[in-house]
C-alpha cells in the first residue's frame, strides 16, 4: 500500500476543504490515488467537496476583444495575484486578445512570434515585462471566433471571461454571456457534455449507491434492487447533465425559465461559447500546514 503522507492530506484538504482525517481516510481507500481520493470524498461528504474542489488556485487574468465579427479571449497566467492587478500585465493581456482576433495565429506559439509595435515580438513585450516585475508570465490558451452571427463577451473581474456566439437582440447576448460566467456550463446542450464527465459521474453514483448498499447490510436491513439502483444512478447522470448543460440550466435573471425558453421567447438561439476561468486545471503549490506542523513538533523533540 502507498505511503500517505501529509503533504499529500494537505494538498487534498487545500483541494477539497475537507476535515484533515477524512482526507487521509480517503487517501488510505484510493491507496494514495489523488483523483480517487476526490472522489470518495464526494460520495461521503456530497457537494461540499465537489464545490470546494473546483476553486482554482494560479493566478492571471483573462482578456476579450471584439471587433463586430471577430473576437477572441485570452488567458495568461502569472505567479501571484499582485502582478495579475497589474497595469502593464493587463494591458499586455488585451493587447494578447486583440492580436488573436486580428491576425488569426495557430497556437499560443504563434502568438508568441507576432510582430508588434517598435519591430519587438509579442514574446519580446512578454519577456521585457518579466525582467521588470521579476514574475514569470506565461500565455496558456486563447479562442478565436470568426462568425456571420453575432458577438458578446463577459468579463467577471479578469479571472473569468466568456465569449458568446448567438442569433438575437444583444441583450440576449450579454445576458446569456453573464449566465454563463455565473453557472459555468461545460457544453451548450447535455448532448454535448463530454463522455468522461459523465463516467466519472457515473462512477461517483455507482460509489455512493454501493455505500448504501454495505449500510444497509450491516443494519441488517434488505439494500435497494439492482433494478432501483440502476434507475437511481441514471437519475443521478440525468440531473447532473440538466444542470452541466447551458440550454437546460435555469436562466440566472429569471429561474422559472432555461435558458432554452428564454431564447426561444426572445427569438434567438445560441451557436456555441467559450468560458476560460483562470487557473482552471493547473495544480498550484499550496502551503503544507500539516507539514510544518509535524516538522515543528519533531524538531522541538531534539
Amino acid at each position: 500500500m502507498a505511503a500517505i503522507t501529509a503533504a499529500m492530506v494537505g494538498e487534498l484538504r487545500a483541494k477539497t476543504d475537507a476535515p484533515m482525517m477524512e482526507c487521509k481516510k480517503a487517501l488510505t481507500e484510493a491507496e494514495g490515488d489523488m483523483g480517487r481520493a476526490e472522489e470518495i470524498l464526494r460520495v461521503k461528504l456530497g457537494g461540499k467537496a465537489s464545490k470546494a474542489a473546483a476553486r482554482i488556485t494560479a493566478e492571471g487574468v483573462v482578456a476579450a476583444y471584439i471587433n463586430g465579427k471577430v473576437g477572441a479571449l485570452v488567458e495568461i497566467n502569472s505567479e501571484t495575484d499582485f502582478v495579475a492587478k497589474n497595469d502593464d500585465f493587463l494591458a499586455m493581456a488585451n493587447q494578447a486578445a486583440r492580436l488573436v482576433a486580428e491576425q488569426n495565429p495557430a497556437d499560443v506559439a504563434a502568438l508568441a512570434a507576432l510582430p508588434v509595435e517598435g519591430g519587438q515580438t509579442f514574446d519580446d513585450v512578454r519577456t521585457a515585462l518579466i525582467g521588470k516585475i521579476g514574475e514569470n508570465m506565461t500565455v496558456r490558451r486563447f479562442k478565436r471566433f470568426d462568425t456571420t452571427a453575432k458577438l458578446a463577451s463577459y468579463l467577471h473581474g479578469a479571472r473569468i471571461g466568456v465569449i458568446v456566439e448567438f442569433e438575437g437582440d444583444d441583450q440576449v447576448g450579454k445576458d446569456v454571456a453573464m449566465h454563463i460566467a455565473a453557472m459555468k456550463p461545460v457544453a451548450l446542450s447535455s448532448e454535448q457534455v463530454p463522455a468522461e464527465l459523465i463516467e466519472k459521474e457515473r462512477s461517483v453514483a455507482e460509489l455512493k449507491a454501493k455505500e448504501d448498499a454495505d449500510k444497509a447490510v450491516a443494519e441488517g436491513k434488505q439494500p435497494q434492487s439492482a433494478e432501483i439502483v440502476a434507475k437511481r444512478i441514471d437519475g443521478s447522470v440525468q440531473k447532473y447533465l440538466k444542470e452541466v448543460s447551458l440550454l437546460n440550466q435555469a436562466f440566472v435573471k429569471n429561474d422559472k425559465q432555461s435558458i432554452e425558453q428564454m431564447l426561444k421567447a426572445n427569438n434567438a438561439s445560441v451557436k456555441s461559447f467559450v468560458m476560460f476561468v483562470v487557473g482552471e486545471g493547473i495544480e498550484k503549490k499550496v502551503d503544507d500546514f500539516a507539514a510544518e506542523v509535524a516538522a515543528q513538533m519533531a524538531a522541538s523533540k531534539q
